[in-house]
């Protein structure tokens, strides 16, 4: 290839050259429609790049959950409860910090250098927990691959959305689901000898390191996204991004959308308080609270409480694992090949519906009008059913959808602000699920599950746009349109 050199640009600059040749950015729009969508294949490989930071994620996710018991015998904490249960909430914990603080920084430092950063706090704190000989070794490497956790997931649903071409970017936005369940399933793989092998709990720790490495390493290789260089004033290195994400015919339109929607934008530093007032206030109402009725569905109460409910019905933990994974994964599949056919909306109206659909089998189950076997049953059916309603819609559309809807000038920080919330919701329904449990029981808790449920469906249908096939920049148009 030849080198071709870029200087950096003013985007105004930029802007005034457009307009002198409006009439040549009329004639690639039009071409670029006749000559169809851009290939997907220059895309791909940098995508595929971003999804290892969602390995990464479901990985961390379910690391603990084959090795905990080990764990604790090794570092000296076992039958302590409050112990284990630290393992698992400072994680999440260091999670909830990153995503404070990932809008910031992937608007500071480039969506690139933002996935660098997280890797790095996941390779120090893997090998830690690796290494530890005490629970406060453990505890401090938790909390630092939490804050990796935390800062990648907002950045990864950026990227997918910046980088993508518009006729695949729900497809794409599927992988980082797809490979979040691969993660997880992973993790309870190499789980499996860690009961049997002395020590292999440490090597469980170590293999993360790896891939977080191979992050790191390649995306110093990878395709900066190409709005945030334009909100840099850096339009011609937007331009070269633009040519090796979308190919040379497209490059003129793309460039030009972007640069026209510039104009109207502010230039002002966003603040806190621009979030949660005035003219984006509603989409951020959006995001929080499609993040926060995610949560308050009960997934990760079912994810918390799979494992005695199979072992009521006879199966193996591992197996019950498994099961869960098999579900979770081939939910996340069919939403990979819906998403750019059926569209966002629909498929988390589907989704919360099933899933509302699910907890009433739990109901059931839960009920005096169920026989043993029958309640065993419908309770194992219900749970499986609503992990693969949840990876239909709930679990992967949030993230793109919010990466999608928020204007330019917003979006990381929106992104950050929406996955605190995820956080916050999610430490406490895993903290307060089995003493609800115990204190108002399954029917009446799995009821509330599937009130919100359908809070959630009618949420959506009130709320939700489809933005299924249109660019960035038209949904942003369309939502912040003057009124």
């Amino acid at each position: 290839m030849r080198e071709r050199q870029y200087k950096r640009t003013a985007s105004k600059d930029y802007l005034t050259g457009l307009d002198r040749e409006e009439s040549i950015v009329r004639f690639h729009n039009v071409a670029g429609k006749e000559s169809g969508n851009p290939s997907w294949s220059l895309s791909l490989p940098h995508i595929l790049v971003a999804t290892v930071c969602s390995f990464l994620f479901g990985y961390h996710l379910g690391v603990v959950n084959e090795t905990l018991e080990i764990i604790s015998l090794d570092l000296g904490f076992n039958g302590s409860t409050l112990a284990e249960g630290l393992v698992v909430s400072t994680c999440l914990g260091g999670a909830f910090v990153g995503s404070l603080f990932s809008g910031w920084i992937a608007d500071g430092i480039g969506r690139r250098r933002a996935f660098q950063l997280c890797a790095l706090p996941m390779i120090i704190g893997a090998s830690m927990s690796a290494t530890t000989r005490s629970l406060e070794g453990m505890l401090l490497g938790r909390f630092l691959v939490g804050t990796g956790m935390g800062i990648g997931p907002p950045v990864v649903s950026l990227y997918v959305a910046e980088v993508s071409p518009t006729f695949v970017r729900g497809t794409y936005g599927s992988f980082t689901q797809i490979a979040t369940c691969i993660g997880l399933i992973g993790a309870l793989l190499i789980g499996i000898p860690a009961k049997e092998i002395d020590g292999w709990w440490r090597v469980c720790f170590w293999v993360s390191a790896f891939p977080a490495a191979i992050l790191a390493f390649l995306m110093e290789f990878s395709a900066e996204s190409p709005h945030w260089l334009l909100k840099k004033g850096r339009a011609a290195e937007a331009e070269a991004e633009f040519e090796k994400l979308l190919g040379g015919l497209h490059v003129k339109s793309a460039i030009a959308e972007l640069l026209k929607l510039e104009r109207g934008e502010e230039v002002d530093a966003v603040k806190l308080s621009d979030l949660f007032f005035g003219h984006y206030f509603r989409v951020v109402f959006i995001g929080s609270s499609l993040f926060a009725l995610q949560q308050l569905s009960g997934i990760n109460a079912v994810f918390y409480f799979s494992s005695t409910v199979f072992k009521g019905a006879g199966v193996p933990p591992d197996l019950a694992n498994m099961c869960v994974g098999i579900a979770n994964l081939s939910g996340s599949i069919i939403a990979m090949i819906l998403m750019d056919k059926l569209g966002r909306r629909v498929l988390l109206l589907v989704s919360f519906s099933g899933m509302a659909a699910s907890m009433g089998l739990q109901v059931t189950a839960a009920s005096s009008f169920a026989s043993e076997s029958g309640a065993l049953y419908l309770s194992v059916g219900g749970m499986l059913l609503c992990v693969l309603t949840f990876s239909l819609g709930a679990g992967p559309v949030p993230g793109l959808l919010l990466a999608e809807i928020f204007p330019s000038r917003i979006r990381a920080k929106a992104m950050a602000v929406c996955l605190s919330v995820h956080w916050v919701i999610n430490f406490f329904v895993g903290l307060l699920f089995l003493r609800l449990l115990e204190q108002i029981g399954p029917q009446i808790l799995y009821t509330i599950f599937a009130t919100f449920c359908l809070i959630a469906v009618a949420f959506v249908k009130k709320n939700v746009v489809e933005t299924k096939g249109k660019s960035l920049q038209e949904i942003e148009v369309a939502l912040l349109a003057p009124e």
